[in-house]
Parts: structure tokens; C-alpha cells; sequence
């Protein structure tokens, strides 16, 4: 399967940007999608993800409120909507897959199999 991350750019505080995970080579109902992000200078960071089946979220503390993960599974792609953003969330944003058993620590990296190429959001004035 590959991933595909789109919709990054420059935003200024408080705007808005939604991101796109693009699936392919498989078929998306079957995985679990999450999105994580990572700043200069520091370590990859869980931000939210939805499970394959029931579509089950969770979201960081962080952006909980201001951050909505769908998946339209008919387009093969998973969305992470990012409203009031803050330069805080400045980073490169990578999404990650799972088909195994959603058991685990899905807020870690090692939990899932497959990565994409990020797209940088910079969230600026």
C-alpha cells in the first residue's frame, strides 16, 4: 500500500488548512489511518487517527477541538481538517497505516506498517 500526504502550506494564526492522506494499492476500508507531525528538532508526535471498521477517533491533547480526522472510503483518502491553528503546530504532517488488529499503542509510530512522504504546514504571520 502507499500514502499519500497532501494539503500542507502557509497559514496564519487561527486559519485553516485541511490535509489529505491518499491510499493506494489497497483498499482503505481495511486499514486503520492515523496522522502524526513532526517539528524541527524534535520527535515524530501523534496527533489523531481513525480505525479501520467502525471509524473509531482519537485525538492528542493538543489539538483536540480544533482538529477533525475523517476517511471517505469511496476516494480511498483520509482527511485531517486543522482549524484555530497555532504556530504551535507547525511541522511536517505524515500519515501512517495499520490492517493488523487494532490492539496496542496506536499513539506510537511502531504501531503502524506503512508511511508516506509529509506535507509541511507553517502556520505564520
Amino acid at each position: 500500500v502507499q500514502l499519500q500526504a497532501s494539503g500542507g502550506g502557509l497559514v496564519q494564526p487561527g486559519g485553516s488548512l485541511r490535509l489529505s492522506c491518499g491510499v493506494s494499492g489497497s483498499t482503505l476500508p481495511s486499514y486503520g489511518i492515523a496522522w502524526f507531525r513532526q517539528a524541527p528538532g524534535k520527535e515524530r508526535e501523534w496527533v489523531s487517527c481513525i480505525r479501520s471498521g467502525d471509524s473509531k477517533v482519537n485525538y492528542a491533547d493538543s489539538v483536540k477541538g480544533r482538529f477533525t480526522i475523517s476517511r471517505d472510503n469511496a476516494k480511498s483518502t483520509v482527511y485531517l481538517q486543522m482549524d484555530a491553528l497555532k504556530p504551535e503546530d507547525t511541522a511536517v504532517y505524515l500519515c501512517g497505516a495499520r490492517n493488523r488488529a487494532w490492539t496496542g499503542s496506536w499513539y506510537e509510530t511502531g504501531f503502524y506498517d506503512y508511511w508516506g512522504q509529509g506535507t509541511l504546514v507553517t502556520v505564520s504571520s
